[in-house]
């Protein structure tokens, strides 16, 4: 059996969350001498959910338990609706390797899929630890799990909640993932397992992402019919044709209703450089919670026309900016760090 057989499926991010997981970033394999420089937007971006959801954090370890439990009492946040976990990680990034709830709306049920993780393509061992975290949250909330077998990441797809999958190929048929797997069983694993009734496919991600190209960091979902997409301005970066090519085919796609997709276009902020290496910075990896929507900002002067244009796209939240040039180092953002649990 699988969700769509049951009757679940994964719902749109815009919808009621009863809580956002996070797994407390404290590998410096990943973010080397930087972790004191990523607290203060770390603990910024803890504070603005809890305001408005409860945070559950993956503490990793009973060291780094008592770093945060400090680091809540100086930055004064409420412990109230924060929740940590003693769950061992290997790193930080959440949303690809934590739980993917699954919901019924008919029986008010919620379920897990506990989908595999190898950190990106076996790029990053070791990551057992993170693979465990998805059926350690389903016994912790007595919540049935399906298992896929398949190698799967919450940032590499996006849902309308309305039947439609968006996501890349540069990551989905990445041999580095499943591949015993061609590009229609992949599709209908993504089907039945998601509850989708269609796959539509851009072809890569941005300059700079180690995880081949997640869809997070182009083209997010804000209605069932609307997406905004990053667009490059400048010919002359290595993201201008990327992101053209993956415009275009966000023009040719058809949702199930056969309407075209409304397109947003946002601005990518100036390059992200540290120690020659570009850093995969982007507007579109932002998270959207109960009544806010968080937004990483890089202190250029695109920061200000991204917050206006998400501003008008969700006029019933506050839309904060969260400074993730320290975070982005550990090449992801304030969606990477985040999964949603939503509420039935």
């Amino acid at each position: 059996m699988h969700p769509k057989e049951d009757g679940f499926k994964f719902p749109a991010e815009w919808l009621q969350h009863k809580a956002t997981w996070l797994s407390f970033p404290w590998n410096k394999e990943t973010w080397e001498d930087r972790l004191p420089r990523v607290y203060p937007s770390y603990f910024q971006f803890i504070k603005e959910i809890s305001e408005v959801e409860q945070v559950n954090i993956n503490v990793g370890n009973s060291q780094v338990k008592t770093i945060i439990e400090k680091q809540l009492a100086f930055h004064n946040l409420d412990n109230s609706n924060i929740l940590l976990h003693d769950f061992p990680t290997n790193d930080s990034w959440c949303r690809d390797h934590g739980p993917s709830f699954v919901v019924n709306t008919t029986t008010k049920e919620k379920r897990i899929v506990d989908w595999q993780y190898n950190a990106w393509g076996g790029k990053y061992p070791p990551f057992n630890d993170d693979n465990q975290i998805p059926i350690r949250v389903a016994e912790l909330l007595n919540l049935k799990t399906y298992k896929p077998g398949i190698v799967m990441e919450g940032g590499s797809i996006e849902v309308n909640g309305a039947g439609s999958l968006l996501t890349s190929k540069s990551c989905l048929l990445n041999k580095n993932r499943n591949p015993h797997l061609n590009q229609k069983e992949i599709e209908t694993y993504l089907m039945n397992f998601y509850g989708v009734e269609q796959i539509l496919w851009i072809e890569d991600g941005i300059v700079g992402d180690d995880t081949d190209g997640h869809v997070d960091d182009t083209t997010r979902f804000i209605n069932e019919n609307t997406v905004l997409t990053v667009m490059e301005s400048d010919r002359l970066d290595d993201n201008y044709g990327i992101l053209k090519e993956n415009l275009e085919q966000l023009k040719m796609m058809k949702l199930l209703n056969g309407e075209s997709l409304n397109i947003i276009e946002l601005p990518m902020p100036s390059p992200v450089i540290d120690n020659g290496l570009r850093l995969p910075a982007s507007y579109a990896n932002f998270y959207i919670c109960n009544q806010k929507v968080l937004v990483p900002i890089y202190n250029c002067q695109q920061d200000d026309v991204a917050l206006e244009i998400i501003g008008k796209c969700f006029p019933n939240r506050k839309v904060v900016g969260i400074d993730s040039t320290e975070i982005i180092w550990g090449l992801g953002s304030l969606h990477c760090l985040s999964q949603q649990e939503p509420e039935v």
